[in-house]
């Protein structure tokens, strides 16, 4: 493939944001953490602290990563590692790739999640291992995961130019594409391990359900109870993440998976992207419990509850639309339908049925506004003294929009004039009758 065949922006614009995210993000991820812990969340009060010392500041506030945190980091790492392999599961095949591949993967997510978290609890409840400690060394882990995951990209780079798992790899002839987005496609060590499913099933989502346990443990600990905004955080979070473990093979047919390959972009973002930023309305909340009251914590925890539902009936739609080839019913109807054709790489003709009724009739992405608006549940019993804890909303927001424009592109390349007709029958791409 070309350097520019796949871009979805202008080049300079591409090669810019690249750039810029590769650069930014990690130093973000420790002001962050910084500012949550040690800055009362206020960002002008880390603001203060940097534009006084300059350089410097940010040198002095990055932690140094430690053996206690490597520690973690490792066991962690090889428990999750070994659930993936060692537990049994279904046999779920994934989409066929662009190369004509289908790749095979063992479902058992939601095994691996239950042992996590019992196993994690138990450890804590019997007083074995403390997850207060996770917390106190939360600085020196992210700082870890920075480098250590910067370190994994690498190999993965290497990798896809010189041992690659499937005839889905290659290069685009330019190094900073190829390491931000990845060589390979469905990237393997052995025959059976998946490293995107480790990357962002078993190690990024286990991860925000483990951080979001350790943040209750961490203000019951600190405070000898538990603030009801705390435990609505908490809960929906917990909610989000057993649905996606749930419909983890669900998760394998999306772009994440299916389209993007294994580089910086999806690997080190699932490594420490998830466990920092998506986690930090409850990191958020450690130090800064929130009295919201009987009424109000309910509402937001229904409010909460219901948006995860319409996200998860959104995707189980179209999951059983497919699973049937269109032979199922859709808010007790027959489903409406379009038939679509296109090329694979190999020259094969395939066909796709593309839903237009259900949930996605009212919009090309729909499921994207109540999974934003589930964030803003769980981030808003944080109330409003302070803006970063909505930082997750925002970028959420930010993500999904351009995750919508990118699988309609891709969409548009694939099926040509049938996905021209798709737009046709359902013009809205996210909001119904606004964008």
């Amino acid at each position: 493939m070309g350097a520019e065949a796949d871009l979805v922006h202008a080049p300079l614009l591409t090669y810019a944001s690249m750039l810029s995210l590769l650069s930014l993000c990690p130093p973000f991820v420790i002001l962050l953490w910084y500012t949550m812990v040690h800055a009362d969340g206020s960002v002008l009060q880390t603001w203060d602290y940097l534009r006084q010392h300059g350089q410097q500041g940010l040198i002095d506030i990055w932690p140094k990563p430690t053996a206690t945190a490597w520690k973690i980091i490792a066991c962690y790492a090889a428990f999750e590692a070994a659930l993936q392999l060692l537990l049994p599961g279904k046999r779920v095949e994934g989409p066929v790739s662009p190369a004509g591949n289908k790749p095979v993967y063992k479902a058992n997510g939601v095994l691996a999640y239950v042992v996590t978290l019992v196993t994690y609890l138990g450890l804590w409840w019997f007083g074995i291992f403390n997850p207060t400690i996770v917390y106190d060394h939360l600085g020196e882990i992210f700082s870890a995961l920075i480098f250590g995951s910067f370190v994994f990209c690498i190999f993965l780079y290497v990798k896809g130019h010189v041992a690659p798992s499937s005839t889905d790899s290659g290069s685009s002839g330019n190094l900073i594409i190829d390491f931000y987005w990845g060589m390979e496609l469905y990237p393997r060590i052995g025959e059976n391990f998946d490293i995107k499913v480790f990357t962002n099933c078993r190690f990024g989502m286990m991860s925000w359900a483990v951080l979001a346990v350790t943040y209750c443990i961490k203000q019951y600990e600190s405070y000898g109870k538990l603030s009801d905004s705390m435990l609505v955080n908490t809960i929906l979070m917990l909610v989000y993440v057993t649905k996606f473990f749930w419909w983890e093979a669900g998760y394998w047919n999306t772009m994440d998976i299916a389209h993007d390959r294994a580089g910086f972009y999806i690997c080190w973002g699932c490594l420490v992207w998830v466990p920092s930023i998506y986690t930090s309305p409850g990191m958020y909340l450690v130090n800064h419990p929130v009295n919201l009251g009987v009424k109000l914590a309910i509402f937001i925890l229904v409010a909460g509850i219901l948006c995860i539902y319409i996200n998860y009936d959104c995707d189980r739609q179209r999951q059983e639309f497919r699973r049937t080839n269109g032979k199922c019913l859709v808010w007790g109807k027959a489903p409406s339908k379009i038939v679509a054709s296109y090329t694979t790489t190999t020259g094969q003709t395939k066909t796709s049925l593309l839903l237009t009724s259900g949930w996605w009739g009212l919009a090309r992405h729909f499921h994207y506004v109540p999974e934003i608006l589930g964030a803003f549940f769980w981030t808003v019993p944080a109330l409003f003294d302070h803006f970063l804890p909505y930082f997750y909303v925002v970028f959420l927001t930010i993500l999904l929009f351009d995750r919508a424009k990118r699988d309609d592109d891709r969409c548009k390349t694939k099926y040509g004039k049938y996905w021209k007709m798709y737009c046709d029958k359902v013009p809205s791409r996210i909001i119904p009758g606004i964008y």
